[in-house]
């Protein structure tokens, strides 16, 4: 895929979004490449790794790399998952923090130890979940006191908020609207995988749903227009039909525009 859209001389791709532990490894003609895109094309970096919500203390010293290879590249936006992936080592997979007061202060206190290290906001994500341990607030309180009391910005996940809507019993519109709009720094649409009516797998493996479609055009409607990425992590077509749903991104915010003007 890298060679791919190396080779297309012209796309309709504004930015691109990667993992940076994905490439902080690699050297030699790998890192030649990416930077080859970095210089064509803006972009934004999305991690894995934090684990905001560990017991475990922060890295630091790969926060440090995150911040040498932000700077490398020209990358002006960073973003995480309001989840965690570690306890006593690396657990490979992104678990649901407890949403209470407790922890929201406990993540807020972490998210701004990262942002005073990277010397800019930390952009935080709305993520699926499938279980909630320990349960105080809502999803939406426990976001909100995160992102009120870090003072971060919000990476707004369209599809996460239909999938738990669903798999969790709750109105999507209204966890939508319940956002902050000032926070919002760019958002996220993919698709997902359905397991059974009420259970829904947030895979980034199919097409956008029309559900999740529907529920943008509500964000744009609410919120404002924001840069919105396709996320697709396996299962990926050809740039060819990739550029089909960025065009369908396209048209949303073209509609949305001529609206909110109306």
């Amino acid at each position: 895929m890298l060679s791919s859209v190396l080779e297309q001389q012209n796309t309709d791709i504004d930015f691109f979004e990667v993992a940076p532990e994905n490439w902080l490894p690699y050297g030699g003609s790998y890192q030649k490449k990416f930077r080859q895109l970095t210089e064509r094309y803006p972009f934004i970096c999305h991690g894995l790794s934090l684990s905001l919500g560990s017991p475990d203390p922060l890295d630091l010293g790969f926060i440090r790399q995150i911040k040498a290879f932000l700077k490398e590249h020209q990358i002006k936006l960073y973003s995480e998952h309001l989840s965690y992936c570690s306890a006593g080592g690396h657990l490979y997979d992104l678990l649901p923090i407890p949403f209470t007061e407790d922890a929201a202060i406990y993540v807020a206190d972490r998210i701004r130890i990262v942002q005073d290290i990277l010397e800019q906001p930390l952009v935080i994500e709305n993520v699926s979940y499938y279980a909630a341990p320990g349960q105080e607030l809502t999803e939406l309180e426990f976001t909100n006191a995160v992102l009120e009391l870090a003072d971060c910005k919000l990476l707004l996940d369209v599809n996460n908020i239909y999938v738990n809507s669903v798999n969790h019993g709750y109105d999507a519109l209204a966890f939508l609207k319940g956002l902050p709009t000032q926070r919002i720094a760019y958002g996220h649409v993919a698709g997902h995988y359905r397991e059974h009516d009420q259970l829904l797998i947030d895979t980034h493996g199919a097409d956008v749903a029309d559900p999740v479609w529907a529920l943008l055009a509500e964000a744009y409607r609410h919120h404002g227009l924001f840069p919105t990425l396709l996320e697709r992590d396996f299962n990926i077509p050809d740039l060819q039909q990739l550029q089909a749903e960025l065009e369908h991104i396209r048209s949303l915010h073209s509609g949305s525009a001529i609206k909110r003007r109306a």
